[in-house]
């Protein structure tokens, strides 16, 4: 059997009961190993500079530089690394900044471990992680159409369908009966016309301009 590949994450939040709750928690899933924890987005930043670090999982509110700020840091400095936000906000405006800053998941503090190894597995994948409430939230804010038009071929409607309809890359696949890579390629193209910048965007962006 293949061995999972480790993945190194930092855990960032002000509460030290969060980030030993966590550590505690990853301990029956030994392919995830917490190289560093911080109490503020300032001491995250310096361990990602001093580890190596795979996925950065970051609280929204925290002292000195807050998650949207380090994540924002983060992203320029080192755009390889993935970004979990773990946080208690559900707000329209926090996961449209985060959107737009290039975060790769959002997930609130009150969803179970499984959600969470869920979303750190499905982000190391190179997809995206959003569910629940959180998109809910998204959905309800991006109600009204706007006048942006970009024209998408039939196979990039079905793709970005499939996406908002939360389908992996295989599942999306399966469905189209289609390449993984050509799956890929559809949607760096869609990425690329509607220039948002991942697939957590593309739905952002389906909501908005009234493609689904």
């Amino acid at each position: 059997m293949k061995q999972q590949k480790t993945l190194h994450i930092i855990i960032a939040d002000d509460h030290q009961i969060v980030i030993d709750g966590l550590k505690s928690l990853l301990i029956s899933n030994p392919h995830i190993k917490v190289v560093g924890e911080a109490g503020n987005g300032k001491e995250a930043i310096e361990l990602i500079k001093k580890n190596k670090v795979d996925i950065a999982v970051l609280d929204i509110s925290m002292p000195e530089i807050n998650g949207v700020e380090a994540a924002k840091i983060i992203k320029k400095e080192h755009p390889e690394i993935k970004i979990l936000i773990l946080t208690m906000h559900d707000g329209s405006e926090f996961i449209h900044e985060l959107i737009e800053i290039g975060a790769n998941g959002y997930i609130l503090k009150n969803r179970g471990m499984e959600e969470f190894v869920e979303a750190l597995e499905t982000i190391a994948r190179g997809e995206e992680y959003i569910k629940g409430q959180v998109l809910n939230t998204l959905l309800e804010a991006v109600r009204k159409p706007k006048s942006k038009t970009v024209q998408f071929t039939k196979r990039e409607k079905d793709v970005l369908r499939l996406i908002v309809d939360d389908h992996t890359t295989s599942e999306i696949s399966a469905k189209l009966n289609i390449a993984n890579s050509t799956v890929e390629t559809h949607r760096r193209n869609l990425i690329e016309k509607t220039g948002v910048k991942s697939s957590l965007g593309l739905v952002r962006y389906a909501m908005e301009n009234g493609h689904v």
